[in-house]
C-alpha cells in the first residue's frame, strides 16, 4: 500500500440536515473547493468541517456549538416533545479502509447527541441513542465479535462517543480490534486540522518573538516567519518565491527586522535602480496580507500551526487539512492563480489537503488536481 493511503483522511462530508443544506453530500480531494454566491452555503460546509473536528479533538457540544438553534435546518419544525436537531457526518479512508461517521445532534430543548454511528463494510461498530431523556448519557454498543455479538455501556450525550471508544474497548477479540482501528482512523483524520481567516489588520503590529505556532488569524505570522527563516531555509527560500509570484514589484526576499523591546516585523526586500529597499508588511494591502498569510500555512506543518496534534501517531500516518473559509477573500484574480497553483503543488505531495470555499472558482475548474463543489448549481 503506498504511504498516501496510509494516513486517514475525510473524502467526504454529508450535512443530511445542517442550517441551509439538507440531504447533501460533498466528495472531498486533496484540494477541494467550495464555490458560490453569498448564501449558498459553502461557508456552512467549512464549518461543518471544523465541528467535526473539534469534536473529533475532544470538545464538548456546548463548546462546538454554543448558539445550537442556529445549526437547526431554516423551517424545521419540532416534534411532539418539542426537539428540534441536526445531522452531520462525514466518511473517513485509511488503512482500515471506508468508514462512515454520522451524528444526530438535538439542539431543542436541550443541546444533545442522540444518536451515533460508526460503521464500514456495512457492519455497525458503534451505535448509540436516548433512551432516557432525564439521564445525560446515551446507550451505546460497540461490536465485540466475541461471545456475546456487541457490548453495552452508558456514554455522555455531549462528547463524541468514537473518540471515548479507545478508554472504553478492551481489544480483545477481532471484533474489538476492528472497532478500536476504526475510531483511531476516524479520530485522527478529524483531528488533523488547522482552520485559519487571516486577519490582515491584526498582522500589521510588530509582534514578539517567542517560538509559539501561527495562530488562525495569523496575527503572529513575523515571529513564526522570524523561526522559519532562521531554521529551515529551504522552506523559507519557498516561502520567498511565493512573495515574489503574488506580490507587487521587484521582491527579491521576504525578510523580517528584529526591533527593540524584543519584537519582529517582517518586511519585503526589493531590489530596483536605487538600490536595495524594504517595505514593511503593514504597509500591504489586505490581498497581499492574506496572500503571504495562507502561503506561509501551506508551506509550514502541524509543528508550526497552532493545532491539536494525534501526537500518539507517527506523523508519517498523518495528512494535515487546511481549511480555508474566504480563500480568495481580497486576493485579485493573478494572486488567487498563484496561491491555487502554490495549493496544487504541496497538496499533491500528499502531507497536506486543503478545504476552501471561494466565490469564483473560474480559474480553478480546469485545474489538475482540484475539486470544485459548485453551490450554485
Amino acid at each position: 500500500m503506498e504511504a498516501t493511503l496510509t494516513r486517514p483522511t475525510l473524502t467526504e462530508l454529508r450535512l443530511s440536515a445542517f442550517k441551509s443544506h439538507r440531504g447533501a453530500s460533498f466528495p472531498l480531494g486533496p484540494l477541494t473547493l467550495f464555490a458560490g454566491g453569498s448564501g449558498s452555503g459553502k461557508s456552512t460546509a467549512i464549518q461543518a468541517y471544523e465541528s467535526l473536528a473539534r469534536l473529533g479533538a475532544g470538545a464538548s457540544l456546548a463548546e462546538v456549538f454554543p448558539d445550537p438553534s442556529a445549526f437547526v435546518p431554516e423551517r424545521a419544525l419540532a416534534d411532539e416533545q418539542g426537539r428540534r436537531g441536526f445531522r452531520i457526518g462525514c466518511t473517513v479512508e485509511g488503512p482500515v479502509g471506508s468508514v462512515q461517521l454520522d451524528l444526530a445532534i438535538q439542539a431543542e430543548p436541550e443541546l444533545r447527541i442522540v444518536g451515533e454511528r460508526m460503521s464500514s463494510g456495512g457492519q455497525a461498530l458503534l451505535t448509540t441513542a436516548l433512551r432516557d431523556p432525564g439521564r445525560s448519557s446515551v446507550q451505546a454498543a460497540w461490536y465485540t465479535a466475541g461471545s456475546s455479538p456487541v457490548t453495552r455501556a452508558p456514554l455522555p450525550d455531549d462528547l463524541l462517543g468514537t473518540a471515548l471508544l479507545p478508554l472504553r474497548v478492551a481489544g480483545k477479540t477481532a471484533g474489538q480490534l476492528h472497532v478500536l482501528a476504526a475510531a483511531e482512523q476516524t479520530v485522527v483524520a478529524l483531528r488533523s486540522v488547522f482552520a485559519c481567516d487571516p486577519q490582515p489588520r491584526e498582522m500589521r503590529q510588530p509582534v514578539a518573538v517567542d517560538e509559539g505556532r501561527l495562530r488562525r488569524g495569523c496575527e503572529n505570522l513575523a515571529a513564526v516567519l522570524h523561526r522559519t527563516r532562521h531554521q529551515c531555509a529551504r522552506r523559507h527560500a519557498r516561502l520567498s518565491a511565493a512573495a515574489r509570484a503574488g506580490c507587487a514589484g521587484p521582491v527579491t526576499e521576504l525578510a523580517v527586522e528584529e526591533l527593540t523591546g524584543g519584537t519582529v516585523r517582517a518586511l519585503l526586500a526589493r531590489d530596483g535602480a536605487g538600490g536595495r529597499a524594504a517595505t514593511p508588511i503593514e504597509r500591504l494591502g489586505e490581498g497581499e496580507l492574506r496572500y503571504l498569510a495562507l502561503a506561509l500555512v501551506l508551506l509550514t506543518g502541524p509543528g508550526v500551526l497552532a493545532m491539536d496534534q494525534a501526537a500518539e501517531v507517527p506523523p508519517a500516518l498523518q495528512s494535515l487539512t487546511v481549511l480555508a473559509d474566504g480563500f480568495d477573500r481580497s486576493l485579485d484574480r493573478r494572486q488567487s492563480r498563484e496561491l491555487l497553483s502554490l495549493a496544487a503543488a504541496i497538496c499533491g505531495e500528499g502531507h497536506i489537503r486543503l478545504v476552501g470555499a471561494v466565490d469564483d472558482a473560474s480559474y480553478a475548474r480546469e485545474a489538475p488536481g482540484v475539486t470544485v463543489v459548485d453551490l450554485d448549481a
